[in-house]
């Protein structure tokens, strides 16, 4: 690319280092982004950026990611290159951004990882030995029986919990309600700790998981509490409170087959996003094949 249009990069730079203020390593990536498509444009014979086409800017986007680069660092650099011609059509040098509807290549999809159903029971095996180890497990059986999200379980109240009917309320995401199933080990670890609770907290309503002091564990206390048992107890893997809602998931579609019904229970509004768990499911399936099939592999 000749001197006059390359040229413009720099002002553009500067732009950004006066005008919007960014850090130096952020111009620094601009810089790099930027000179990438100048080589592209030089090599392209292409002298000038009015010359720049949708063609242009995709065919260097598929270079990119051939060459090595993932797709997040694609979806940077046609960023840095939209703010770069929208900068150019301001100072009138083109007249439309060629790379306003270009994205990025989709990366592969990153499925939740899960426990198996021994290592669940090794994680809630472990007995309590106090009000609030009991509190602890009552949090965990409840998330692993009902599937909750960190802040729905976070969110709860006494009165949202009929023991009797074995059922929990949860307000989810978009402020909906979903009335969900309570299983019987959940329920008994709900008892005890319930009964702990009325000597900690005197009002019988309020935040169904407290503290010793009687106020209502946040977020990021019941994430601490459950990586504390867990660290506690003979599993020997760290766990988070969403890795037992995709247990939670994983096993219920692998014995009920009911995508609906998962979608349901986890307050899903997309089913599309429920069917990760059937890739997961699949992958358990597969992996039964192989084991089991006598022409699925090749056997020593």
């Amino acid at each position: 690319m000749q001197g006059k249009a390359a040229a413009w990069i720099g002002r553009y730079l500067a732009h950004l280092r006066t005008e919007r203020r960014l850090s130096a390593h952020t111009e620094s990536a601009y810089r790099r982004d930027l000179d990438a498509l100048a080589s592209f444009c030089e090599a392209e014979k292409i002298a000038a950026w009015k010359q720049v086409d949708n063609f242009h800017v995709r065919t260097f986007a598929a270079r990119e990611h051939r060459d090595g680069l993932g797709p997040r660092s694609v979806q940077r650099r046609l960023s840095a290159l939209r703010g770069f011609f929208n900068y150019l059509i301001r100072e009138r040098v083109i007249e439309a951004n060629p790379a306003a509807d270009i994205r990025a290549p989709k990366g592969a999809k990153r499925l939740p990882k899960t426990l198996d159903v021994d290592q669940v029971g090794s994680l809630l095996a472990r007995k309590p030995t106090d009000a609030l180890s009991r509190r602890d497990l009552a949090m965990l059986e409840l998330l692993y029986s009902s599937g909750l999200r960190l802040a729905e379980l976070a969110g709860l109240d006494v009165t949202d919990l009929d023991l009797a009917d074995r059922t929990v309320r949860v307000l989810g995401k978009g402020a909906k309600t979903r009335v969900l199933p309570v299983g019987s080990k959940a329920v008994a670890a709900l008892r005890a700790w319930l009964g702990e609770r009325r000597a900690l907290v005197k009002d019988g309503a309020g935040a169904l998981f407290t503290g010793r002091n009687g106020r209502r564990l946040g977020a990021r206390a019941i994430q601490k509490r459950i990586g504390s048992w867990a660290a506690g107890s003979d599993l020997n893997l760290p766990v988070h409170p969403h890795l037992l809602r995709h247990s939670f998931a994983t096993h219920l579609l692998e014995s009920s087959r009911d995508l609906r019904g998962v979608q349901e229970l986890l307050g899903h509004a997309d089913i599309s996003t429920t069917q990760v768990y059937t890739h997961l499911d699949f992958q358990h399936l597969a992996r039964v094949y192989d084991q089991s099939h006598p022409r699925a592999r090749r056997r020593k």
